[in-house]
């Protein structure tokens, strides 16, 4: 589905870059210099993503953030896209993941829709949740429940946020209102090794927001409330309802989960 003017109301980062100075194991095992062109199931990580993207009416451009040696290879990929009118930019990479957004986004059209090229099991429900939450929220941040996310694997996620309610998961897919909402991210801009570094961590959020979280004294909503008065905009954390949007590409445990849930849903398609 192509995109129009009338329909086209946001632009999509794809960040698929690869960390400095860090050889990807799933990038060697395939033989392919960068992790978004690890195949699975048939087509690279990206295509998963672009495939998904293509099909949404309200994207109106895709900026890839990534090195700009990967561009070549990453031009064969996106040529079909392009010619059934979907613009993408390759937008060169930085070291620090808050100045790879900033760059991507500049002099695009709003609302942002971020997301990575891992991040292979992205649903067109999921991201359309995205643009309707932004109608009425600045930041929009996607968290699974741990009880959804064990029930696509018992190994689908070793990392939650553990909150009074429930434990979450992060997914890869964020909402930004518009240029001001950025400004969230700033945080992030030296760099966001925050459990290595506690006085940035307190900085941040303020030390009675942290032993709250670390006590489990709030709900995720109660903290979506609170981080939304430390920064002055509204935050909107989202739940849903798949526990696959919290599954991403990140090694061979997570690629084996994402495989089969790619091969479950292909089963499904055909019937």
């Amino acid at each position: 589905m192509n995109a129009t003017s009338e329909t086209a109301t946001c632009t999509v980062v794809i960040l698929a870059a690869q960390r400095a100075g860090v050889v990807n194991p799933l990038a060697v095992r395939a033989g392919v210099s960068h992790k978004c062109l690890v195949p699975i199931c048939g087509k690279p990580l990206i295509v998963h993503v672009l495939d998904v993207l293509a099909a949404q009416p309200a994207v109106g451009a895709v900026r890839i953030s990534v090195e700009p040696d990967a561009n070549e290879e990453l031009a064969k990929l996106v040529a079909p896209y392009r010619e059934r009118g979907l613009g993408i930019e390759f937008v060169a990479s930085s070291s620090n993941i808050v100045e790879s957004v900033m760059a991507a986004v500049e002099g695009q059209r709003a609302p942002f829709v971020i997301t990575t090229a891992d991040n292979v099991l992205l649903t067109g429900e999921t991201f359309q949740n995205v643009l309707d939450a932004l109608r009425d929220a600045d930041v929009v941040m996607n968290l699974a429940a741990k009880p959804s996310v064990q029930s696509i694997h018992p190994e689908a996620q070793r990392r939650f946020y553990e909150f009074r309610d429930e434990g979450y998961a992060n997914c890869n897919l964020y909402g930004v209102a518009g240029a001001e909402a950025l400004r969230a991210a700033e945080i992030f801009r030296e760099g966001g090794q925050f459990m290595k570094n506690p006085q940035r961590l307190i900085n941040a959020f303020g030390l009675f927001n942290i032993l709250l979280f670390r006590f489990k004294l709030l709900s995720l909503e109660s903290a979506a409330g609170r981080i939304s008065r430390k920064f002055g905009l509204r935050f909107k954390a989202l739940v849903p309802e798949d526990g696959s949007q919290a599954v991403d590409v990140d090694n061979e445990r997570t690629y084996d989960v994402a495989e089969m849930v790619l091969k479950q849903r292909a089963a499904t398609a055909e019937g």
